[in-house]
């Protein structure tokens, strides 16, 4: 009788909800959910099995059915909302999820694996974390709760806590062997592209879970077609009950030294809104100083785009325009001084159909540096040595202002409006002093010179981007238009004195006295047009047209000084005004195909893109045409939820940038000149990538792996002239430049001591081809690391871990076999939390750095850096902490840099910050909310 009843109230919901949901002629289209249930350790398929679809906001059932007899199930007719999905099955455990239908388009969900009740609770007696990790599709997904952190942790502490997730003493984030380019809070944009200020303020308590993924285009999120456009992006979302109030972090902190600290922060959620502030004065080098918008938007040094046809984005290649070649930010070398604050706010409203989010960031910074460079120069029948000191005084004034605004008109069609804008007034002073010598020691040249700047930067980018859903499920349009302008202007002097000395010709002295004005102007408008046809239920063809024109300007004088003394005498040799436009047509075809286990994209754009070059100083034009294919292809195979296997191809262009094809020559170095070279082709590069994850949720065991091989067709290069130590350089195309990388993660833990392990590899290697006196050289490069981390705790008591790693870095260029670079660098960083009585607390970190000696590099920079504090919490919640920390406690924070590319060896030391004893307070504050509804 209870059967039957059950049987009566499923039949009873089942034909009420079929009637509730049936479609009329205004509903929205409705859409397909496809699945699979199957046993975690057996792989059989469980027929039979329970498969329930209730609505998120009250638990209504929706749709209740059983999987057939391999275990396949299909719940139609669903209206787009948010959902949750049960899964029973006799002896095993539930599983449930939550599922969000945005759209009619068939949803397949990877299989279901169900776990034994009995294996489950086996495990969960040994370790109570499990299900720490899960991979949903593309996402890689870490239950923030599993990974324990102290009370006042921030979400940094818990990133570094994340297998295959690395976070340096800068605050870089790495993942899977990548750099992370974005950090969202539920989705959205967090005071624009600084991940620091999300991860250094943010609570780790706040997070419900870390999202890893590939982000894509706004255009492939919409189709669900991979257009091969990603970066490697970190979601952090929030705990519901943490999304309403405020929280926020007060510091201030006095040093030794004239060091100095004070950060403020304030958030304010409500519901759908997030409000934001900050603000920091700081000269310690750690906080405030991470922007990327000059990279993103254009900035600084921003003179050309590189637009890619088969994925339409846009890669700012940047213009070094001689004397603003400083980026305006600081990177690690010298003694930085900045001021800076900005405000955020994003909300949705009208049921989310209306959204907006924007951020305002002003920053003030001064860098004072004091660098000496030492490097080797490779000839083909000798090899030379060059000594630079440098000292520079840098500061930069920059604004940025950004904000998107996107309207849902209905269920199938959208409207998203972006906008950024900025502004850079930048002012520069280095001086330098130079002398190369050959292999006997003996002086070739000394240069002594000067060089100051005033330069402002503008900036104002836009886009436009429409999408529509046809009636037939699967049938798309949109539509994308940009715009970017950037105009530099900048002028300065250019004071310098050279000695050259004898080795075949006369000792002889050349000195430079100029003032120049350059002012560069790069206007852009692109559109692109995308259509997709469904095949099938599980394919689509998708067509793309775009147009693309790209518009350059520069106009660069060097003045001499005449006799009445002003500098009014054009020096025609490095002076030019160049014209340089790029018009792109484009247009391809794809397929795709997504079921239950694979999806595959494949398909080609072919472009044919125009160059219109005009020499306004010689009077003299030209016109160049290029036509390339752009194939591209993805294939994913998932072999379960939690085991991944995908291959990607992609191939696109690079245009060359004005600065390389202007025909003009650079000498605010007279000894490494730069000559432009107006017949540069484009260059076509090749990427094929491999990439495997695997998790074992129940051993809590994963494996990473990414495989990478590129190759380039005319790859732009360099040809040198190298005499008396003086180079000139000339932009060329080569054939066989080639690199290949490979990063390989492995996580586990050791059960009876508790230890977390992650072990990784990665290696980088490449084949680069330039010209060096006539003669072809073939570089070899390569890095190859392993290292690991192993971690500890207990909760109120301890924190320890231990990070080695080993490097071994080999180059060898053809010109001179008998000069190869081979050396090692070693890195252990160990860190130590105590947590004693009466809520004191004490920390200790190190990081030990060991550098091989080298015929090229003599020097022993082996350094430890030492730092540690010592604090107690206050108040309720630990909230209040008061510390006494020191920096460098050794002195032995040595900047320090070492590269070998092409045949150009070169270490460099700089000043950096050392010893200083500082007193701080730091109170994390936080009134949380009444529950909004409707969350």
């Amino acid at each position: 009788m209870r059967l039957l009843l059950v049987a009566i109230l499923t039949a009873f919901l089942s034909f009420h909800n079929a009637i509730a949901q049936s479609p009329s002629p205004s509903s929205p289209p409705l859409a397909l959910i496809k699945g699979a249930i199957t046993d975690s350790l057996e792989k059989k398929d469980l027929s039979n099995g329970s498969v329930i679809l209730l609505q998120k906001s009250d638990s209504i059932i929706v749709r209740h059915i059983r999987t057939d007899k391999i275990g396949h199930f299909e719940l139609k007719d669903i209206r787009p909302g948010r959902y949750l999905l049960l899964v029973t099955y006799p002896s095993y455990a539930d599983y449930a999820d939550e599922l969000e239908i945005k759209d009619s388009l068939p949803h397949v969900l990877h299989p279901i694996s169900m776990v034994l009740k009995s294996k489950l609770l086996e495990e969960v007696v040994v370790n109570g974390s499990k299900g720490a990790i899960r991979m949903k599709g593309d996402t890689v997904e870490f239950k923030a709760d599993s990974f324990h952190t102290q009370a006042g942790a921030t979400v940094e502490d818990l990133l570094k806590k994340l297998p295959g997730i690395q976070v340096d003493s800068k605050g870089k984030i790495t993942a899977q062997g990548q750099t992370v380019q974005k950090v969202l809070v539920d989705g959205e944009e967090f005071f624009g592209d600084d991940p620091t200020l999300v991860t250094q303020n943010l609570r780790a308590d706040m997070v419900d879970k870390v999202q890893l993924y590939d982000k894509k285009s706004d255009q492939a999120a919409f189709t669900g077609i991979d257009d091969g456009e990603r970066n490697k992006t970190i979601n952090l979302k929030l705990k519901d009950n943490k999304k309403n109030g405020y929280f926020g972090k007060l510091s201030a902190g006095e040093a030794t030294d004239g060091f100095y600290d004070y950060q403020a922060m304030f958030n304010y959620f409500r519901k759908k809104m997030k409000f934001a502030a900050y603000g920091i004065f700081s000269n310690t080098g750690k906080t405030g100083l991470d922007w990327h918008e000059r990279d993103n938007y254009g900035q600084s040094n921003a003179g050309n785009i590189d637009y890619d046809e088969t994925t339409g984005s846009y890669t700012w290649t940047g213009l070094n325009n001689d004397f603003d070649s400083w980026s305006g930010r600081y990177e690690g070398q010298g003694l930085p001084s900045v001021k800076t604050g900005g405000v955020h706010y994003n909300n949705k409203w009208d049921d989310e159909r209306q959204s907006i989010n924007g951020n305002y960031k002003v920053m003030q910074l001064d860098v004072r540096n004091t660098s000496t460079t030492n490097s080797e120069n490779i000839l083909p029948d000798s090899f030379y040595f060059n000594n630079q000191t440098k000292h520079a005084v840098d500061h930069i004034l920059r604004h940025s202002l950004d904000g998107s605004y996107e309207m849902k008109f209905d269920s199938t069609s959208s409207l998203k409006i972006m906008a950024t804008g900025g502004t850079d007034h930048k002012t520069t002073y280095s001086d330098f002093t130079s002398e190369a010598l050959d292999k006997d020691s003996v002086a070739s040249n000394r240069n002594t010179r000067t060089l100051s700047t005033v330069g402002d930067s503008r900036v104002f980018n836009s886009n436009l981007l429409w999408r529509k859903k046809l009636p037939k499920k699967g049938r798309t349009f949109s539509f994308n238009l940009r715009e970017n302008y950037t105009n530099n202007v900048s002028n300065g002097i250019l004071n310098s004195s050279t000695q050259f000395f004898g080795h075949g010709t006369p000792p002889h002295d050349s000195v430079i006295d100029q003032h120049k004005d350059f002012r560069t102007e790069n206007i852009l408008f692109d559109g692109k047009i995308t259509y997709t046809e469904p095949l099938s239920k599980t394919s689509y063809l998708i067509a793309n047209y775009g147009l693309s024109v790209n518009n350059n300007h520069s106009n660069r004088n060097s003045y001499n000084k005449a006799a009445d003394g002003k500098y009014s005498t054009l020096d025609s040799l490095y002076s030019n005004d160049y014209q340089f436009n790029i018009l792109t047509h484009a247009g391809g075809l794809a397929y795709s195909l997504v079921n239950k286990k694979w999806r595959v994209n494949a398909g080609t754009n072919v472009g044919f893109t125009r160059y219109d070059q005009r020499d306004i100083h010689a009077d003299t034009a030209t016109q160049r045409r290029f036509t390339n294919w752009y194939p591209n292809a993805n294939l994913v195979y998932s072999f379960t939820s939690q085991r991944r296997l995908a291959l990607r191809y992609n191939g696109y262009m690079s245009q060359p940038t004005l600065n390389q094809i202007q025909p003009i020559r650079t000498n605010d170095d007279p000894l490494n000149i730069y000559i432009g070279n107006p017949g540069l082709k484009p260059q076509f590069n090749n990427r094929i990538g491999l990439n495997f994850n695997d998790y074992k949720v129940l051993t809590d065991r994963g494996i990473w792996i990414d495989v990478s091989y590129s190759f380039t067709d005319n790859a732009i290069s360099s040809d040198i002239l190298d005499t008396l130590g003086k180079r000139t350089n000339r932009a060329i195309n080569v054939d066989g430049t080639n690199s290949y990388s490979g990063y390989l993660g492995y996580n586990f833990k050791w059960k009876k001591p508790e230890l977390n392990f992650y072990i990784f590899s990665n290696f980088n290697k490449s084949t680069n081809v330039s010209v060096i006196n006539h003669v072809q050289n073939t570089t070899n490069s390569g890095s190859y690391t392993l290292g690991g981390r192993v971690y500890k705790s207990k909760d109120k008591k301890y924190e320890a871990s231990i990070e080695p790693s080993a490097t071994y870095t080999d180059s060898r260029s053809s010109v001179n076999l008998q000069q190869p670079v081979r050396y090692w660098t070693w890195s252990i960083q160990p860190a130590v939390d105590l947590y004693l009585p009466l809520k004191f607390q004490v920390h200790a970190d190190a990081q030990i750095n060991l550098r091989e000696k080298t015929d090229a590099f003599r020097n022993n920079l082996n350094n430890t850096l030492l730092n540690a504090w010592l604090g107690k919490k206050f108040l309720k919640g630990d909230a209040l902490l008061v510390k006494v920390s020191g920096n460098d406690l050794l002195n032995q924070n040595i900047g320090f840099n070492r590269s070998a590319n092409s045949n150009f060896i070169t270490q460099t030391t700089f000043t950096n910050i050392k010893r200083f004893y500082m007193l701080s307070v730091v109170w994390n504050f936080t009134k949380a909310g009444t529950p909004a509804p409707n969350q």
